[in-house]
Order: C-alpha cells, then structure tokens, then sequence
C-alpha cells in the first residue's frame, strides 16, 4: 500500500514557475515508477510526465516538453514536478500516481496502482 500526498500547487501568473511535490508513504517507494498527470475543469485527466523507480527514465507529454522536469529523491520518498514557462492552458488539478514496475514508465493512467488526491495550479493570463 502506498499512500501519496501532492502540495505546492497555487496560483501563479503566466510565465512564471512552480514546483509540486508528492510525498509517498511506505519503504518500498524506490519499487514504483511515478507519474505526474491533471485534470482541467471539462476535459479529462493527460498525462504529463513519468520517472522510473531509479530516474534513469524519464517522458513527457509534447505539450510540456522543454517546460516541466520530473524528478525524484528515493530516500525523501518524494517526487516533484518543476513548471516553468507556465501557461493558461496548464491550469488543472495535477495528480501524481504511483506504478509498480521493474523497468520503464508508462503514460496510460489505468496502468498506475495508486493516486494522490491532487494539487490545485492556477495560471493567470
């Protein structure tokens, strides 16, 4: 069982930066690959970005690439998520997920086992 928390979200104006965080419960946090994925008002839930259980691998969704870096500190049990260039269109409730896997990532969400309840990031134009 895993259990994970997101914070950090807020509002901030276009361009500027954030960083939400996800901290995880449990010693086997280094056995999961973690995700990042959000969900706008009316659309469903995207994929952002994922790292494998040791960070070696990482992906991101084209619509953050070169703006969103994924990263991980196994012995914090924490995952983060910096935003920079932010944009209108990233607002959402951001959510980080946790897939147990031996290698690799995955974007599609119903391969994740467990969910945060979320972070709310509010750009402003």
């Amino acid at each position: 069982q895993v259990q994970l928390v997101e914070s950090g979200g807020g509002l901030v104006q276009a361009g500027g930066s954030l960083r939400v965080s996800c901290a995880a419960s449990g010693r086997t946090f280094s056995s999961y690959a973690m995700g990042w994925f959000r969900q706008a008002p009316g659309k469903e839930r995207e994929f952002v970005a994922a790292i494998s259980w040791s960070g070696a691998t990482t992906y991101y969704a084209d619509s953050v690439k070169g703006r969103f870096t994924i990263s991980r500190d196994n012995a914090k049990n924490t995952v983060y998520l910096q935003m920079n260039s932010l944009k209108p269109e990233d607002t959402a409730v951001y959510y980080c997920a946790a897939d147990r896997r031996d290698y690799g990532v995955d974007h599609r969400g119903n391969e994740y086992d467990y969910w945060g309840q979320g972070t709310q990031v509010t750009v402003s134009s």
